[in-house]
């Protein structure tokens, strides 16, 4: 069942359960309230009978009955019987027709004083009644019963009434409902038909995201922003292939090259140490490159060794290693580094991954910093480490900060310089499989700051 429907049949369940809750109430209590009401007249005309019979001795049975026939408060119907106290039948209301009455109604009423009941569409009453004048003669009994006609005939119509009502409000619900439904969920219809033209071809669709309040507008607010994550993931994907292609294709072409000349032409040993030279350089490009592809390309998932590592030994080790291929003198360590000791920063983590996350940081500040100091400096925040790399290099254009961290990118100001534009992405990656990160803080011809930030172990 679609939703549309199961929620105008839930509302009109609840409404129609309300008004029939509402309905029985009502009627109930009115009909409780005319129960009182008519035996209580009921009760008053049987006492005031019997006050006359047994208290009055002017009035006899039949003048009583000439009274209680014309009387103003006279009811449909109805009956009173006098016993005495030896249970004889001393006055009826109408004489003229046989009465039947039960000896053991009469007992219980002198046993309980007054007993209320109903027989058929008659309500009666019984009730124990002594004389004033003399009481020695015991308890006399009366029951009298009528026919509440008005009180029932307004029963009957507020039964119809709270009827109709009843049928009219469902009735209502069901229309009501049923637009309001189809009303707050055409928005949904409106996602899902636009949903269904969204492909891989037209990523770049996007949903009505409304007033932004609601929680159908917060659910196509959300939506665009998977659909924006996908058309990045999928420019990236486009970017990184033809951007892999293009570096690949490039030493490739110029190896082509370089065999084809020394297979075509008569050269010299010089010449064709040259050829050798120009090759290895190629090959140790597509090697370099090869290797930043593999990187980026594996699940880190399924190499990541953890363990409790020393963020003082960690950069001690780089600077070892980095004195072959850079100037010690390039790379400044905050003296601080030094006085520390190994296990006052440690991190969880994958050795070798965070060696060449923090190796790939400190060779793009040196590469880009012409010959200028690069500083190392590390803190402590509360449950993270922070590991700051400061070049006084070429600096990063703002509108490249945010793109820098994406395989194959290199800003305008970078292409002098060797490099593929794949470090970056793949020490963010590493980063950010240590849940940490790497963030930087740049202006043009004033150098860079690149910050690693690692959970404390």
């Amino acid at each position: 069942m679609r939703i549309r429907y199961k929620l105008a049949l839930l509302f009109t369940l609840i409404v129609a359960s309300l008004l029939t809750l509402f309905s029985y109430v009502i009627y109930e209590d009115s009909s409780r309230h005319r129960d009182e009401v008519f035996l209580g007249r009921l009760e008053n005309k049987a006492r005031t009978t019997a006050r006359y019979l047994i208290d009055v001795k002017e009035i006899n049975n039949e003048l009583l009955r000439i009274i209680d026939q014309n009387s103003l408060t006279a009811l449909d119907e109805e009956l009173v019987l006098v016993f005495d106290p030896r249970n004889k039948l001393v006055y009826s209301s109408i004489d003229d027709k046989p009465v039947k009455y039960s000896r053991r109604l009469i007992a219980e009423v002198r046993e309980e004083k007054i007993v209320e009941y109903t027989e058929g569409v008659y309500d009666q009453i019984g009730l124990a009644f002594p004389s004033k004048i003399d009481s020695s003669k015991g308890e006399y009994v009366v029951l009298a019963s009528a026919y509440d006609k008005f009180g029932k005939y307004k029963l009957r119509n507020l039964r119809n009434t709270l009827l109709i009502c009843w049928f009219v409000g469902v009735g209502l619900t069901v229309l009501a409902s049923g637009w309001l439904s189809a009303y707050f969920l055409r928005p949904v219809a409106t996602i899902n038909e636009k949903i269904q033209h969204i492909t891989a071809q037209n990523l770049k669709e996007r949903l009505s995201e409304g007033n932004g309040k609601d929680e159908i507008a917060q659910l196509a607010i959300n939506f665009n922003q998977m659909l924006n994550r996908l058309d990045m993931s999928f420019e990236q994907q486009k970017s990184f292939v033809s951007h892999a292609s293009h570096e690949l294709r490039t030493p490739l072409t110029a190896m082509k090259t370089d065999i084809q000349s020394g297979l075509e032409e008569t050269l010299s040993a010089e010449e064709y140490r040259e050829i050798l030279r120009d090759l290895f350089q190629d090959t140790q490009r597509l090697i370099g490159l090869t290797n930043g592809l593999l990187q980026l390309a594996r699940p880190l998932d399924k190499v990541l060794r953890r363990n409790t590592l020393s963020v003082v030994d960690l950069l001690l080790d780089i600077q070892s290693h980095m004195g072959a291929t850079q100037k010690v003198t390039d790379i400044c360590f905050d003296p601080a580094i030094f006085e520390m000791k190994p296990d006052d920063i440690q991190v969880t983590g994958d050795e070798s991954l965070l060696k060449t996350l923090l190796t790939n940081l400190m060779d793009n500040a040196c590469k880009y910093s012409n010959g200028h100091p690069v500083y190392i400096t590390i803190e402590r925040q509360q449950s993270n480490c922070f590991i700051h790399v400061k070049d006084q290099g070429i600096g990063i254009a703002e509108k490249d900060q945010e793109r820098i961290f994406g395989a194959f990118f290199r800003g305008n100001n970078a292409i002098r310089y060797t490099g593929y534009g794949i470090g970056l992405a793949v020490s963010q990656r590493i980063a950010e499989w240590h849940d940490g990160s790497v963030s930087v803080q740049s202006e043009l011809h004033q150098g860079s700051t690149f910050t690693l930030r690692l959970p404390l172990a």
